[in-house]
């Protein structure tokens, strides 16, 4: 078995195929959250998680449970124990995390769909390493009964596929009735302008000036704090939700993933204080953009997918954390650059505006296609 998967299934029969990330319930299947730790005593869970029931009335097909990096914390992907997802870009390059597995899967056609969840950019940044699309939900719009915490004023559930069709049909699982805004016009779009590779930076420009949209430019600096702000947050939560395992199995956890919680362990009253109250900064000044804009604009990754060898780049490259800091939705499609690989472009929205967001990526996708 490739390591894009923790468990396959018969995958004949009708439906569309789905693979679900090992962080999610599946009744009878163990939830090994990627990790040796976990994957020695867990048992098979007792029932779905609620975001499966979609799934089930609609008859899909779960092709398998997909691998991710350990605990769902970390961006490169890479996993010790059940084996690296190979990026079908490149062999040696980085896959992305968390959701290396379910952005693979769909990388390489064994699922039109995969389930991700998407804390700090979990879903976005495997797809930009990927070539893939996916969607970060509104935090709280996809329930989270049965899928294993990390950061939970964080976690959400999405959908990855190839396009944003298949991001349609991963909504309409996840959420059975969903469909998408008819089209409104031109959206008033506002491009935060974070420092980026020239290459990635171009790509952005030419897949906004493809659309005809009028693009107004946006002072990242609020950006920036809110970045800043996040990562205090959610290493505390995720050392609260793992804590038994770090002090029990610390030797046994990835490196990276213990020093991690470690870091979760330490941050201070005063630290989460100030970076709680950024938060509530922030989602005021996001509030106000939104106000003047429909939509966001900046790169998911700073640079192209990096090698395995260069995979801890993606941490200071990706553009996601202020997304999961307001618990706003946010879109990652595959746009064409100079080189190789493609670049990514993250349009950001209003909560519980996926409808409308789906809807301006299908345009975005359209005309970088023409």
């Amino acid at each position: 078995m490739s390591a894009t998967f923790i468990t396959s299934f018969d995958t004949t029969g009708p439906g569309p195929r789905v693979a679900v990330k090992d962080l999610i319930d599946m009744a009878g299947v163990p939830t090994t959250a990627g990790s040796r730790v976990l994957a020695e005593t867990a048992g098979p869970a007792a029932a779905d998680a609620a975001c499966l029931a979609g799934l089930r009335a609609a008859g899909a097909r779960i092709v398998g449970k997909t691998n991710l990096h350990e605990l769902a914390l970390g961006v490169t992907g890479i996993n010790p124990w059940f084996g690296t997802p190979e990026n079908p870009l490149g062999p040696l390059l980085a896959p992305g995390g968390s959701s290396s597995g379910s952005a693979v899967a769909v990388a390489t056609g064994e699922a039109d769909v995969a389930y991700g969840t998407d804390t700090g950019g979990s879903i976005r940044i495997p797809a930009a390493c990927c070539g893939i699309s996916g969607l970060k939900t509104t935090w709280g719009r996809i329930p989270l009964d049965g899928v294993r915490p990390l950061s939970p004023s964080m976690d959400t559930v999405g959908p990855m596929a190839a396009d944003v069709a298949g991001l349609i049909l991963g909504m309409q699982l996840l959420e059975p009735g969903f469909t998408v805004a008819a089209a409104a016009g031109s959206p008033r779009v506002g491009r935060v302008r974070v420092p980026a590779a020239p290459d990635i930076d171009d790509a952005v420009t030419a897949a906004l000036r493809a659309t005809s949209w009028e693009v107004t430019d946006v002072d990242p600096a609020q950006w920036g704090a809110a970045t800043k702000a996040t990562g205090p947050l959610l290493v505390n939560e995720a050392y609260q939700t793992n804590k038994d395992i770090l002090e029990r199995d610390a030797d046994r956890i990835s490196p990276d993933v213990a020093a991690r919680l470690d870091t979760g362990r330490q941050c201070t009253p005063a630290q989460l204080a100030a970076a709680s109250e950024e938060r509530e900064r922030w989602r005021a000044q996001l509030a106000a953009l939104f106000e003047r804009f429909d939509l966001l604009v900046t790169p998911v990754l700073t640079i192209s997918p990096p090698p395995l060898d260069r995979a801890t780049d993606l941490l200071e490259s990706r553009c996601t954390l202020p997304v999961n800091l307001a618990g706003v939705p946010a879109l990652a499609l595959p746009v064409p650059a100079r080189g190789p690989l493609p670049a990514s472009i993250q349009l950001v929205s209003a909560p519980g505006a996926e409808e409308r967001l789906l809807a301006a990526g299908a345009v975005v996708e359209a005309a970088v296609s023409a």
